[in-house]
């Protein structure tokens, strides 16, 4: 006997549970949509990603970088392991995308050795580099360089070095007075330094010396290298000279001398070996160059306007005042000038005197004291 309170179940039709169902499927389709979704922006996602990541690990590493970076890269190595030291040397982004570049590009042929490469490089410029010989031992480290300029002073030379180097101008003026490395200078380079050892009252041997050139200066440089390597510079330029010059009668530093004089009075090349001629037929008649460069060498200053005081100091370096050539040279000069004091122009024209208008650049050339008065007035006017 049931309970007065005690209902009987009701019973589902089919329709009832057909619609259940429904809603069931319904429900579980879209949470099925919501996973598809999901999964599908997470692969767009991804691939963008992927794609981002690919394209700034192909740009440089830092595009505006100048640091040369050495690196080694050892015999038999993979690409996947060129690769990695590239990476750990931080010049390529990602390892993983350089070796699967290399790959798809089908590059190869790296060479073993050590390569200089920069953070500014590209992939294939890296890769260009190595598939270059690499070199067996580490190049050194450049850090700095010391331009020496046409027509420049050994102090100035000094200056340059202080200003570019660990060493300053003092050390290198010490240097360049010792007389146990200009020994050692001129055993190596004879033909070069014989002529400036053998001179009296030369305030720097080296005058002349160091040839106008940019030096590259390494971590481990001494200085006597550095100087070394500038008269060895010098000495490169000049030996295919210096034939000629013992068959002109002439010492290396007879030439250089007229050759740093003609440096700072003419411009042009005509110019120049026509200057140069003024010179030699001035020594011919055993007259003074008259050179006012000379002057202000031997003055040790620069100035734009000599005076009679000027002219006449007392130093063995004061061409207006002594004839010849002088202790030795005044300055560094270009090729160019030492080639025009073997190769002067017009000297059968017996010119004695010339001039300059700073305005225009013209040379104006006289045989006569009274025709360079003339014409230096009518320039001045």
């Amino acid at each position: 006997m049931k309970k007065a309170d005690q209902k009987e179940p009701v019973e589902q039709t089919s329709e009832q549970l057909y619609a259940e169902r429904r809603a069931e499927k319904k429900a579980a389709n879209k949470i099925v949509y919501w996973i598809i979704g999901i999964a599908l922006a997470l692969v767009v996602i991804i691939g963008l990603m992927g794609y981002r990541y690919v394209q700034t690990s192909l740009k440089p590493y830092n595009a505006t970088a100048k640091t040369e970076i050495t690196v080694k890269i050892p015999n038999g190595s993979t690409n996947k392991e060129i690769a990695a030291i590239l990476q750990e040397k931080k010049l390529i982004k990602s390892a993983m995308v350089f070796n699967y570049y290399v790959k798809t590009h089908n590059f190869s042929d790296f060479q073993a050795g050590y390569h200089v490469l920069k953070q500014s490089m590209g992939f294939e410029k890296i890769i260009s580099n190595l598939q270059k010989e690499g070199t067996p031992t580490r190049p050194r480290d450049v850090t700095g360089k010391v331009l020496v300029k046409e027509g420049v002073t050994l102090e100035e030379i000094a200056t340059a070095v202080g200003k570019n180097t660990k060493y300053s101008k003092a050390d290198f003026i010490k240097l360049i007075k010792d007389k146990q490395f200009l020994a050692s200078l001129k055993k190596k380079y004879p033909e070069l330094l014989t002529s400036t050892m053998a001179k009296k009252n030369v305030r720097y041997h080296l005058e002349g010396y160091l040839f106008p050139a940019t030096y590259e200066v390494y971590k481990d440089s001494t200085l006597k290298e550095i100087v070394t390597e500038m008269v060895k510079t010098t000495d490169q330029n000049l030996r295919p000279y210096y034939a000629t010059i013992k068959s002109k009668k002439l010492t290396v530093q007879e030439v250089l001398t007229l050759a740093s004089l003609v440096e700072r009075e003419g411009v042009t090349a005509s110019d120049r070996q026509k200057i140069a001629g003024v010179f030699f037929n001035r020594l011919d008649i055993d007259m003074p160059i008259q050179s006012d460069i000379s002057v202000m060498y031997a003055l040790n200053t620069h100035k734009t306007h000599l005076y009679n005081k000027d002219v006449q100091v007392d130093s063995p370096y004061n061409l207006y005042v002594h004839s010849g050539y002088g202790p030795g040279p005044f300055n560094s000069p270009s090729l160019q000038s030492v080639t025009a004091v073997l190769n002067p122009s017009e000297r059968d024209q017996d010119y004695l005197y010339f001039v300059a208008n700073l305005k225009t650049g013209e040379v104006y050339y006289s045989h006569t004291l009274d025709e360079h008065t003339q014409t230096t007035n009518s320039i001045e006017d």
